[in-house]
Protein backbone atom coordinates (compact mmCIF):
# COMPACT_ATOMS: atom_id res chain seq x y z
CA UNK A 1 0.00 0.00 0.00
CA UNK A 2 1.35 3.44 -0.94
CA UNK A 3 0.64 6.52 1.15
CA UNK A 4 2.18 9.86 0.24
CA UNK A 5 3.26 12.44 2.78
CA UNK A 6 0.77 15.02 4.01
CA UNK A 7 2.69 18.04 2.82
CA UNK A 8 5.48 20.26 4.06
CA UNK A 9 5.87 21.99 7.40
CA UNK A 10 8.63 24.55 7.54
CA UNK A 11 11.74 22.84 6.21
CA UNK A 12 10.42 19.35 6.96
CA UNK A 13 7.89 16.87 5.64
CA UNK A 14 4.66 16.33 7.54
CA UNK A 15 4.03 12.62 7.95
CA UNK A 16 0.94 10.73 9.04
CA UNK A 17 0.81 8.53 12.13
CA UNK A 18 0.06 4.81 11.98
CA UNK A 19 -3.00 4.00 14.04
CA UNK A 20 -1.69 0.66 15.38
CA UNK A 21 2.05 1.19 15.65
CA UNK A 22 4.65 -1.09 14.09
CA UNK A 23 4.04 -4.63 12.90
CA UNK A 24 6.38 -6.26 15.41
CA UNK A 25 4.61 -4.75 18.41
CA UNK A 26 1.20 -5.51 16.91
CA UNK A 27 2.10 -9.17 16.34
CA UNK A 28 3.55 -9.48 19.85
CA UNK A 29 0.28 -8.25 21.35
CA UNK A 30 -2.31 -9.72 18.99
CA UNK A 31 -1.00 -12.60 16.90
CA UNK A 32 -3.32 -15.39 18.12
CA UNK A 33 -6.37 -13.29 17.30
CA UNK A 34 -5.29 -12.30 13.76
CA UNK A 35 -7.05 -14.41 11.17
CA UNK A 36 -5.20 -16.04 8.29
CA UNK A 37 -6.71 -13.87 5.57
CA UNK A 38 -5.46 -10.75 7.35
CA UNK A 39 -1.95 -12.16 7.69
CA UNK A 40 -1.83 -13.21 4.04
CA UNK A 41 -3.15 -9.80 3.02
CA UNK A 42 -0.21 -8.21 4.85
CA UNK A 43 2.23 -10.54 3.11
CA UNK A 44 0.90 -9.52 -0.27
CA UNK A 45 0.93 -5.82 0.61
CA UNK A 46 4.58 -6.10 1.62
CA UNK A 47 5.50 -7.86 -1.63
CA UNK A 48 3.65 -5.16 -3.57
CA UNK A 49 5.43 -2.39 -1.67
CA UNK A 50 8.83 -3.98 -2.23
CA UNK A 51 8.12 -4.38 -5.96
CA UNK A 52 7.12 -0.71 -6.09
CA UNK A 53 10.26 0.70 -4.46
CA UNK A 54 12.58 -1.64 -6.38
CA UNK A 55 10.97 -0.58 -9.66
CA UNK A 56 12.05 2.97 -8.79
CA UNK A 57 15.61 2.05 -7.98
CA UNK A 58 15.28 2.05 -4.18
CA UNK A 59 16.52 -0.70 -1.88
CA UNK A 60 15.04 -0.63 1.60
CA UNK A 61 18.07 -2.37 3.18
CA UNK A 62 16.50 -2.78 6.64
CA UNK A 63 13.39 -4.87 6.09
CA UNK A 64 12.00 -6.21 9.38
CA UNK A 65 8.66 -6.03 11.24
CA UNK A 66 9.77 -3.07 13.34
CA UNK A 67 10.06 -1.00 10.15
CA UNK A 68 6.57 -1.85 8.92
CA UNK A 69 3.55 0.01 10.25
CA UNK A 70 -0.05 -1.16 10.82
CA UNK A 71 -2.70 1.39 9.94
CA UNK A 72 -6.50 1.38 9.89
CA UNK A 73 -7.15 2.95 6.50
CA UNK A 74 -10.92 2.58 6.75
CA UNK A 75 -12.94 1.40 9.78
CA UNK A 76 -12.20 -2.27 10.42
CA UNK A 77 -9.50 -2.62 7.76
CA UNK A 78 -5.87 -2.88 8.84
CA UNK A 79 -3.19 -2.41 6.19
CA UNK A 80 0.58 -2.32 6.44
CA UNK A 81 2.85 0.51 5.35
CA UNK A 82 6.54 0.10 4.58
CA UNK A 83 8.41 2.71 6.63
CA UNK A 84 11.82 3.89 7.87
CA UNK A 85 13.84 4.53 4.73
CA UNK A 86 16.70 6.10 6.67
CA UNK A 87 19.05 3.27 5.74
CA UNK A 88 17.90 2.87 2.17
CA UNK A 89 19.96 2.95 -1.01
CA UNK A 90 19.34 4.57 -4.39
CA UNK A 91 22.20 4.36 -6.86
CA UNK A 92 20.68 6.92 -9.22
CA UNK A 93 20.53 9.54 -6.45
CA UNK A 94 23.82 8.52 -4.88
CA UNK A 95 22.09 7.74 -1.59
CA UNK A 96 23.41 5.07 0.78
CA UNK A 97 21.96 4.95 4.27
CA UNK A 98 24.47 2.23 5.27
CA UNK A 99 21.98 0.06 7.15
CA UNK A 100 21.32 -3.66 7.39
CA UNK A 101 18.53 -5.54 9.18
CA UNK A 102 19.01 -7.37 12.47
CA UNK A 103 18.74 -11.05 13.24
CA UNK A 104 16.87 -13.46 11.02
CA UNK A 105 15.99 -10.73 8.51
CA UNK A 106 19.63 -10.77 7.34
CA UNK A 107 22.05 -13.51 6.32
CA UNK A 108 25.86 -13.40 6.38
CA UNK A 109 25.91 -14.66 2.78
CA UNK A 110 25.27 -11.03 1.79
CA UNK A 111 28.60 -9.98 3.35
CA UNK A 112 27.25 -6.68 4.70
CA UNK A 113 26.15 -5.56 1.23
CA UNK A 114 22.68 -4.26 0.49
CA UNK A 115 20.93 -5.72 -2.55
CA UNK A 116 17.53 -6.58 -3.96
CA UNK A 117 18.13 -10.19 -2.88
CA UNK A 118 18.77 -9.02 0.70
CA UNK A 119 15.43 -7.21 0.70
CA UNK A 120 13.77 -10.37 -0.62
CA UNK A 121 15.49 -12.48 2.03
CA UNK A 122 14.16 -10.13 4.69
CA UNK A 123 10.70 -10.30 3.15
CA UNK A 124 10.75 -14.10 3.48
CA UNK A 125 11.57 -13.76 7.17
CA UNK A 126 8.84 -11.15 7.64
CA UNK A 127 6.33 -13.50 5.98
CA UNK A 128 7.42 -16.25 8.37
CA UNK A 129 7.02 -13.92 11.36
CA UNK A 130 3.58 -12.74 10.24
CA UNK A 131 2.34 -16.30 9.74
CA UNK A 132 3.81 -17.87 12.89
CA UNK A 133 4.14 -14.97 15.32
CA UNK A 134 7.82 -15.89 15.84
CA UNK A 135 11.10 -14.95 14.22
CA UNK A 136 12.72 -17.74 12.22
CA UNK A 137 14.55 -20.09 14.59
CA UNK A 138 13.16 -18.33 17.67
CA UNK A 139 11.23 -20.67 19.95
CA UNK A 140 9.05 -18.01 21.56
CA UNK A 141 7.13 -15.01 20.28
CA UNK A 142 8.20 -11.44 20.91
CA UNK A 143 11.55 -9.73 20.88
CA UNK A 144 14.53 -10.33 23.13
CA UNK A 145 14.56 -8.33 26.35
CA UNK A 146 18.35 -7.90 26.24
CA UNK A 147 20.32 -6.96 23.14
CA UNK A 148 23.26 -9.17 24.21
CA UNK A 149 20.94 -12.18 24.24
CA UNK A 150 19.77 -11.38 20.73
CA UNK A 151 23.29 -10.87 19.41
CA UNK A 152 24.46 -14.14 20.95
CA UNK A 153 21.49 -15.98 19.42
CA UNK A 154 22.17 -14.43 16.00
CA UNK A 155 25.91 -15.08 15.95
CA UNK A 156 25.90 -18.58 17.42
CA UNK A 157 22.62 -20.06 16.27
CA UNK A 158 20.95 -18.24 13.38
CA UNK A 159 23.76 -16.99 11.16
CA UNK A 160 25.73 -20.27 11.01
CA UNK A 161 22.59 -22.07 9.81
CA UNK A 162 21.74 -19.42 7.24
CA UNK A 163 25.29 -19.51 5.93
CA UNK A 164 24.96 -23.29 5.43
CA UNK A 165 21.68 -22.78 3.60
CA UNK A 166 19.62 -24.25 6.44
CA UNK A 167 16.22 -22.72 7.19
CA UNK A 168 13.24 -23.44 9.45
CA UNK A 169 10.57 -25.79 8.12
CA UNK A 170 7.85 -24.02 6.16
CA UNK A 171 6.05 -27.10 4.85
CA UNK A 172 2.89 -26.46 6.86
CA UNK A 173 2.73 -22.71 6.22
CA UNK A 174 0.58 -21.05 3.56
CA UNK A 175 2.94 -19.68 0.87
CA UNK A 176 5.77 -21.59 2.55
CA UNK A 177 7.36 -22.26 -0.82
CA UNK A 178 7.54 -18.50 -1.44
CA UNK A 179 9.27 -17.95 1.89
CA UNK A 180 11.84 -20.64 1.11
CA UNK A 181 12.57 -19.22 -2.34
CA UNK A 182 13.11 -15.77 -0.80
CA UNK A 183 15.60 -17.28 1.66
CA UNK A 184 17.38 -19.25 -1.04
CA UNK A 185 17.65 -16.29 -3.40
CA UNK A 186 15.60 -17.99 -6.10
CA UNK A 187 13.70 -14.85 -7.13
CA UNK A 188 15.57 -12.49 -9.43
CA UNK A 189 13.29 -9.55 -8.67
CA UNK A 190 10.55 -8.46 -6.30
CA UNK A 191 8.18 -8.51 -9.28
CA UNK A 192 8.91 -12.21 -9.74
CA UNK A 193 8.26 -12.82 -6.04
CA UNK A 194 4.97 -10.93 -6.18
CA UNK A 195 3.81 -12.90 -9.25
CA UNK A 196 4.71 -16.20 -7.56
CA UNK A 197 2.93 -15.13 -4.38
CA UNK A 198 -0.23 -14.27 -6.29
CA UNK A 199 -0.11 -17.65 -8.03
CA UNK A 200 0.37 -19.45 -4.70
CA UNK A 201 -2.49 -17.57 -3.07
CA UNK A 202 -4.80 -18.36 -5.96
CA UNK A 203 -3.83 -22.03 -5.94
CA UNK A 204 -4.48 -22.19 -2.21
CA UNK A 205 -7.94 -20.70 -2.64
CA UNK A 206 -7.07 -17.56 -0.72
CA UNK A 207 -9.18 -14.71 -2.04
CA UNK A 208 -7.96 -11.47 -0.47
CA UNK A 209 -10.06 -8.35 -0.38
CA UNK A 210 -8.47 -5.48 -2.39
Amino acid sequence: MIVRHLGFQGEGILLGEASHGNLQAYLDDNHPSIDLSQRLRWCRQLAEALDYIHSRGVLHSDLRPGNILVHETVPGALDILLADFGGSMCEELGVNGVALPDGPFYSPVFENQSSALLDLFGMGSVFYTVLTGRWPYKETSGRFDKIDDRLDWEDNFVYPRFKRGEFPSVEDLPVGEIILKCWRGEFATAKDALAALDKSLEAGGHCLEP
